[in-house]
């Protein structure tokens, strides 16, 4: 169950900040940390362990920063469902969050990027915002 509580705020992060960075007034920086306050402070109101589920939430954030300019949705949702998984795997053997977040962000994308480069089908999205 863990797992898709990890999925949805990791998918809900990434999307969130890909579509606000996308806005005039916010880069991926801004939309990141505007996005993981609101969401900290949601949550700090809505479950018993703030902390790890801002943690994810954040950790999706990376995500949705990355590439946006290469990666469209459906790279996004993935990158953000690897992540997901990697997090949780990741937490109980590295030390604190800071980690987990930094190496599982970082692999997810690079995971998508691979792919991308050796031929899975990109998103719409981003083909057209390419050329």
């Amino acid at each position: 169950m863990v797992s898709v509580i990890f999925i949805s705020l990791a998918i809900t992060g990434a999307l969130s900040t890909f579509l606000l960075a996308k806005h005039n007034h916010f880069d991926a920086i801004r939309a990141s940390s505007l996005l993981a306050i609101i969401a900290y402070i949601s949550l700090y109101f809505c479950t018993e362990d703030p902390n790890l589920y801002a943690a994810v939430f954040f950790g999706g954030t990376f995500v949705g920063m990355s590439a946006p300019h290469r990666f469209g949705w459906y790279t996004q949702v993935s990158a953000a469902v690897i992540f997901a998984l990697l997090f949780q795997y990741l937490v109980p053997r590295l030390q604190g969050y800071g980690g987990a977040i930094g190496v599982s962000a970082f692999l997810s994308v690079c995971v998508c990027h691979l792919a991308i480069l050796l031929g899975a089908p990109r998103s719409k999205n981003s083909a057209r915002e390419q050329n």
